[in-house]
């Protein structure tokens, strides 16, 4: 007589995990990708750059370590190595896809943000009470804070675009970060090679990464729905205007001859943001290998879908 069939036994199914775990784990993840943000910084030694307004005579082995490179020729630098960690944890929430992604990408961006106060408070501290007293110690001191904590605004900004579900908001925000992201790999080569030692076809390549990044973004991105469009006019915009922004920061605080003089130095600013942005200053090439790219790769893209769905 034949045995009567048991019933198939049901897919046992991992337990979801619960909100605590998921925030902990985000948590983790964000402090993670703020140290990693950091490296490039931390692996050199971590030593304070030689400051104008130090109190006494210094050697660069005699300054102290910081956690940040607090000086006015450092603030692209900066910014890089704070917003990276912030685009870091982003892309990772975005791939870790957890079942509570408000939940953890808020968690994530947390966990950055006190990464980046911790260092903040340390290396304002630390060089704040070795400079010499004064309103320009004073003033150079706000300047940089200023500047650090948007930095760090742009850091959480970062976190949570790269961290969203849709593409849209997605691609914008690696057109946020495509120029730190090839300013912190500029400084972390630097840094591993020394002075001089970074190979010429790598200091070139800084200059296109952040048209292949954009043109991947929006190649990603696509045209559809037609909103979308405005993802790839904000990024080519971005591409225009970030690399000017950084090479006119960069050179006017550079500038000693004019630092204190806020007439001179908003002058100077002006005229190098217009030279840099005009016809002549290289922005250009980079917007149009920045639109060629998405163009090709959305087209390539839209015809494989169609060729999948007939």
């Amino acid at each position: 007589m034949d045995q009567p069939q048991q019933p198939a036994a049901a897919p046992v199914s991992r337990p979801a995990r619960s909100g605590a775990v998921e925030a902990a784990l985000a948590v983790a993840l964000g402090v993670l990708s703020a140290a990693f943000g950091l490296a490039p910084w931390l692996l050199t030694g971590a030593r304070s750059p030689l400051q104008n307004l130090w109190a006494g005579e210094a050697l660069p082995a005699d300054m102290p370590v910081t956690l940040l490179p607090l000086s006015q020729y450092h603030a692209t630098s900066i910014v890089a190595l704070l917003t990276v960690g912030g685009a870091v944890a982003g892309l990772a929430v975005r791939i870790w896809r957890p079942g509570r992604r408000r939940l953890a990408t808020g968690c994530a961006a947390a966990g950055v943000s006190a990464v980046h106060a911790i260092a903040v408070l340390q290396a304002f501290t630390t060089v704040g009470g070795g400079l010499t007293g004064g309103a320009a110690a004073a003033l150079y001191v706000a300047g940089l804070l200023a500047g650090t904590v948007v930095a760090m605004a742009a850091a959480v900004a970062a976190a949570l675009l790269l961290a969203a579900e849709s593409k849209a908001p997605a691609a914008l925000g690696v057109g946020l970060m495509a120029v730190p992201a090839a300013s912190w790999l500029a400084f972390a080569a630097s840094s591993a090679a020394g002075p001089g030692g970074t190979p010429a076809f790598l200091a070139a390549a800084w200059r296109w990464l952040p048209a292949v990044l954009v043109g991947a973004a929006l190649a990603w991105c696509g045209f559809r729905p037609a909103v979308r469009l405005v993802v790839w006019v904000v990024n080519l915009l971005l591409l225009w205007l970030v690399p000017a922004l950084f090479t006119s920061v960069s050179y006017v605080l550079g500038t000693r001859t004019y630092l204190g003089d806020f007439g001179e130095m908003s002058l100077l600013a002006r005229q190098i943001l217009a030279a840099t942005l005009g016809p002549d200053g290289g922005a250009g090439p980079t917007v149009a290998v920045a639109l060629a790219i998405g163009l090709a790769g959305a087209a390539a893209l839209e015809l494989r879908r169609r060729r999948v769905g007939s």
